[in-house]
């Protein structure tokens, strides 16, 4: 039988274990507990112990989709509220800053971020594919003086889990402040001009939830 969403009611319920069994996950590399048995992550999934081998070969298998579907819906995040804003360095900027304020926001972003560390500068998900297409456009447009774009996606690599571990160890840093500042640094490291870095931080972010 198929329901009104085109997927039969089997391939809802593979959808639906796979789903709990991702965020089970997400659970446990948040808490730092990834050397668990596959039988306390089906339990902490909720989901029959025999499940899980339907969907995933092996436990590092299912963390690395944890990790890549809390990047991606980020990075997808970041791609909607900058959508409309034409010039590529302030894309850039607007992404980094909300990155911050999320940092603050979801601590399990925060711990899965930190978590995956230096290895999210070869991720295809989240922050660094789409900012290193903010940095090409912006290169290609004037705005950024770089002349390595992977060597420049390390240092947004490194400055952006700074300030991960910054705003969750110094809860009583100022989570603006804190960003903005970390942000000015990095634009001026991608060659912009003081009065420009000043000037995009300075602008409005939306509303994150």
């Amino acid at each position: 039988m198929v329901v009104r969403d085109g997927l039969s009611r089997t391939e809802r319920r593979k959808a639906h274990t796979r789903a709990a069994l991702i965020k089970a996950g997400q659970k446990l590399l948040a808490e730092g507990r990834t050397n668990v048995s596959v039988l306390e992550i089906t339990s902490t999934a909720d989901v029959g112990n025999g499940s899980f081998y339907n969907h995933f070969a092996t436990k590092e298998e299912l963390f690395d989709a944890a990790v890549d579907e809390v990047l991606e819906a980020h990075g997808a995040l970041m791609d909607d509220l900058t959508a409309r804003i034409e010039d590529p360095a302030e894309a850039f900027t607007q992404s980094f800053r909300m990155t911050g304020h999320l940092y603050r926001r979801h601590h399990e972003l925060t711990l899965v971020v930190l978590r995956r560390g230096t290895e999210l500068l070869l991720s295809d998900h989240g922050l660094v594919p789409r900012a290193t297409r903010d940095i090409r456009e912006a290169v290609a447009a004037g705005r950024f003086d770089v002349h390595d774009v992977e060597l420049a996606a390390g240092v947004i690599v490194g400055a952006s889990l700074s300030l991960a571990q910054l705003l969750l160890s110094r809860p009583d840093r100022d989570v603006a402040e804190t960003t903005d500042a970390i942000t000015r640094q990095v634009l001026r490291g991608l060659g912009l001009p003081d009065a420009d870095a000043e000037d995009l931080c300075s602008r409005p972010l939306p509303e994150v939830d």
